[in-house]
């Protein structure tokens, strides 16, 4: 049962006419500890909207606060805890950027230099050429490379085998690219694939071992993973994903192959640790100044801007924010913070009934606010 609904899964996650049936049973509202509820009500919106669960982390100069709403387990009274774990999807871009940037800091990676000196042969025809595409384009969804996941997300035994890096790359150089690298901005999951493969050639270890060894473990997140291969199963407590689609019960999709989204989108990880790991990221505990100052160097990106994978947000109280978003089947979350330390991060286990992710955004600039 469980691999005919992961197959189903992946035969249509990107539709746009996707919904989660209205969950009402089993679910329940927590209340906001200290106020915050503005916030409150904006994830009791989430959870009316048909989100199953849904909640906010946040740090500010009083402390630490959340708000919940829903359950993290379908037929359960069990609202989502900060601890939990949840795939944080995209958020896993911010991660591969500082390991990379760390290696451009220790001279085994060049910004500006072409991916084809560290991956020779690897990006290439359909339009392609790695000599044109740098490590800088790469991070910053500047290359054109078109993106794979369409072809994975439409492919119906995607969830049940393991993807090496380069037939995740070869799905999405089969598309022509969208445009010359360096004119455009066009979000690229393709992109990062790549950027493991250039950590894993410079280093001769895996991402997830460098993610781990230069970002988890010195900051302290120990309840984020970067899953190996095969591990389809969240370690520790966690929030379950649920998603469905036209005329189908909405299906338990937690277990996930994590080599689909590998160095694009593989992290699993919690409210406390990304808030810390966000932070530190911003105010320089991670890399050194100047390549702080490379990676918050944006571009116009879709109504937005971005770094060196982060995005820049304007926040509707003024000033801007740091973090990034992530979406996937079952999971979609979001993270900030801002210059003087505040932070938030905001998690759904399921779409809404009216289709598409919850405003997580809306949320987390919320709490920041």
């Amino acid at each position: 049962m469980r691999a005919r609904r992961v197959r189903r899964l992946v035969a249509g996650a990107l539709a746009l006419a996707v919904g989660v049936s209205c969950v009402t049973a089993g679910t329940v509202a927590a209340e906001p500890r200290g106020g915050h509820a503005d916030t409150k009500a904006i994830v009791d919106g989430f959870v009316e909207q048909g989100v199953p669960g849904a909640m906010v982390f946040a740090r500010d100069r009083h402390g630490s606060w959340t708000v919940t709403s829903g359950t993290r387990k379908l037929g359960t009274h069990r609202p989502i805890r900060p601890w939990d774990r949840a795939r944080v999807a995209s958020n896993t871009k911010m991660f591969v950027a500082a390991v990379v940037l760390q290696l451009v800091g220790e001279g085994r990676v060049g910004l500006d230099a072409p991916i084809e000196e560290y991956l020779p042969g690897l990006v290439r025809g359909n339009g392609y050429d790695g000599h044109e595409i740098t490590v800088r384009q790469l991070l910053q969804h500047t290359s054109g490379m078109a993106d794979y996941v369409r072809d994975v997300l439409t492919d119906p035994s995607a969830g049940d085998r393991v993807w090496r890096p380069e037939e995740l790359v070869r799905l999405g150089l089969s598309h022509p690219p969208l445009f010359p690298p360096g004119t455009g901005w066009q979000y690229s999951n393709t992109g990062y694939i790549v950027l493991g493969m250039l950590v894993e050639a410079v280093t001769g270890n895996g991402v997830g071992t460098e993610i781990t060894d230069r970002l988890i473990r010195p900051h302290g997140l120990w309840q984020t993973t970067y899953p190996d291969v095969g591990q389809k199963r969240i370690r520790g407590p966690h929030v379950r994903g649920y998603h469905a689609f036209p005329g189908m019960p909405i299906a338990d999709v937690t277990d996930f192959e994590p080599s689909i989204a590998g160095a694009a989108g593989a992290l699993v990880s919690t409210g406390p640790d990304l808030t810390r790991f966000v932070r530190a990221l911003v105010s320089g505990k991670v890399l050194r100044p100047d390549l702080l100052a490379e990676m918050r160097s944006t571009v116009p990106a879709g109504g937005g801007a971005y770094g060196l994978g982060i995005r820049e947000y304007s926040l509707p109280c003024g000033g801007v924010a740091w973090g990034h978003g992530g979406n996937m089947p079952g999971f979609d979350s979001f993270t900030a913070t801002t210059d003087d330390g505040r932070s938030a991060f905001a998690v759904a286990n399921g779409h809404r009934a009216a289709g598409g992710p919850a405003d997580l955004r809306k949320a987390v600039e919320s709490a920041l606010c």
